[in-house]
């Protein structure tokens, strides 16, 4: 049974900084991709990046591209969202999510997904 359990929301000021992070179980991670996504009130929920496990290539969004960084511990199951320069537009429910295989950018491609967890940066 696979699991993904998110944790590191919170409040924030704009300009701030918070690490997200997502426990997975039950992968076979050399075939996963793992990825974040966002939905803020009254929107689709939207890509934000993604990390192919077994290549560690990262993909982003155009929108955190050099506030955002994604990373993973192998030995830990984990993957973490350092979210920089934070602003009050990535205020959202954050997702973690995963697949088997390449990395896409459509929710719909995702199998996999997390309780979400809250994040809100005040202007």
């Amino acid at each position: 049974q696979v699991q993904l359990v998110e944790s590191g929301g919170g409040l924030v000021q704009a300009g701030g900084s918070l690490r997200l992070s997502c426990g997975a179980s039950g992968l076979t991670f050399s075939s996963v991709t793992m990825a974040w996504f966002r939905q803020a009130p009254g929107k689709e929920r939207e890509f934000v990046v993604a990390i192919r496990w077994w290549s560690d290539s990262t993909y982003y969004a155009n929108s955190v591209k050099g506030r955002f960084t994604i990373s993973r511990d192998n030995a830990k199951n984990t993957v973490y969202l350092q979210m920089n320069s934070l602003k009050s537009e990535d205020t959202a429910v954050y997702y973690c999510a995963a697949r088997r295989g390449v990395v896409e950018s459509g929710w719909a491609k995702y199998d996999y997904w997390g309780q979400g967890t809250q994040v809100t940066v005040s202007s």
